[in-house]
């Protein structure tokens, strides 16, 4: 659980806006003995294990793997854990897919099942692994725009459990982060779809429950 109280989360919150994502990971995990990236293995996913792992490359990286991610995510997935080698944990659900859709349906916001469908096959997971791995520090890819959930967030921000979130590209457009990708040579998932989200603006409930 950090220590950060309010006041001075917004104070760094206010000296970060302009610094460079190298500067605001170099600075956090000064504050850090445990820290811990999530990854959905996205669009823009490699930006953010580039910036962290360059400097702490043993850092533990978690992705939820539903089941349901396309071929092309998978791909990207194993593309980058043999680039970086990562320190992967891959939180997977009690269920199989089959399984789970034989007992709620498929993802789908039609569904009515849907929000059980979210909690078991991504949650619930994801929860068990942050109670495994107990991290301190929980880097994050999300930025102001998303969801009208993380619009209220910032750089530095803290979970419902105390864990210090930090998004390092919490301010940067798609066009600044493409741009950028291209600068450093990064792929770009292109192909990638979350139908436990759903939609682009839904928030799925892991920035909530951590």
């Amino acid at each position: 659980m950090s220590l950060i109280t309010p006041d001075k989360l917004a104070l760094f919150n206010q000296n970060l806006l302009h610094e460079s994502p190298e500067v605001i990971v170099d600075f956090v995990l000064e504050l850090s003995e445990k820290p811990l990236i999530t990854t959905s293995f996205g669009k823009y996913s490699e930006l953010l294990l580039h910036q962290v792992l360059k400097i702490k490359p043993e850092t533990p990286v978690l992705w939820a793997d539903t089941g349901y991610n396309s071929i092309n995510t998978y791909a990207h997935a194993h593309f980058l854990d043999e680039k970086y080698r990562l320190n992967l944990y891959t939180a997977r659900p009690q269920f199989t897919r089959a399984h789970s859709e034989y007992l709620w349906g498929a993802p789908g916001l039609e569904n009515p099942n849907h929000l059980k469908l979210t909690e078991v096959l991504k949650l619930d997971p994801i929860n068990k692994a942050f109670e495994e791995l107990k991290p301190d520090l929980w880097f994050t890819n999300i930025r102001k725009g998303q969801t009208q959930f993380r619009d209220g967030l910032d750089i530095l921000s803290l979970s419902p459990q105390g864990i210090l979130k930090v998004s390092p590209f919490f301010h940067w457009s798609d066009a600044a982060l493409e741009a950028y990708a291209q600068e450093q040579g990064l792929k770009l998932n292109l192909d990638y779809h979350d139908p436990i989200k759903a939609l682009s603006k839904r928030e799925c409930g892991i920035h909530f429950s951590n």
